[in-house]
């Protein structure tokens, strides 16, 4: 019993920072989707693979950063900050793609795989940069 107790102690924790973790995920998820001007939970009911690629895309990398956010922080205060500058770098990422992609919406909408994936792929290659810019 000795053994498992300092193992209990750390689960509250967890719980903690897990729970957190998936409001903001969420919470990501609704900004994002109001930001960007096609429906993307709708374009994904409809079968659209380039949205689901960059929606996809977009989850994971705010995920991979959320991820080191949790393991970086000092506080849960701590924690939330960079859960924000999580969520702004997404939208930065998508900012960047649509100034070299102008109609990347247009194209998502229209179910251009090679747009979605560009999305995607640029914001997992931010969320990787963001995780590893928290690292300190």
């Amino acid at each position: 019993m000795d053994a498992i107790a300092p193992l209990l102690s750390g689960l509250s924790a967890f719980a903690l920072y897990f729970l957190l973790s998936l409001i903001a995920l969420m919470l990501f998820k609704l900004v994002y989707t109001l930001i960007t001007p096609h429906d993307e939970w709708k374009l994904v009911k409809d079968k659209n693979t380039a949205a689901a690629c960059a929606l996809s895309g977009t989850i994971i990398g705010f995920a991979i950063a959320l991820g080191s956010a949790a393991s970086n922080s000092i506080s849960l205060v701590d924690f939330g900050v960079w859960a924000l500058v999580a969520l702004i770098a997404q939208l930065v990422a998508y900012l960047i793609v649509r100034l070299f992609m102008p109609k990347i919406s247009r194209r998502i909408e229209a179910d251009e795989v090679p747009a979605g994936l560009v999305l995607g792929a640029t914001s997992i290659a931010i969320g990787i940069l963001n995780a590893a810019s928290m690292t300190y």
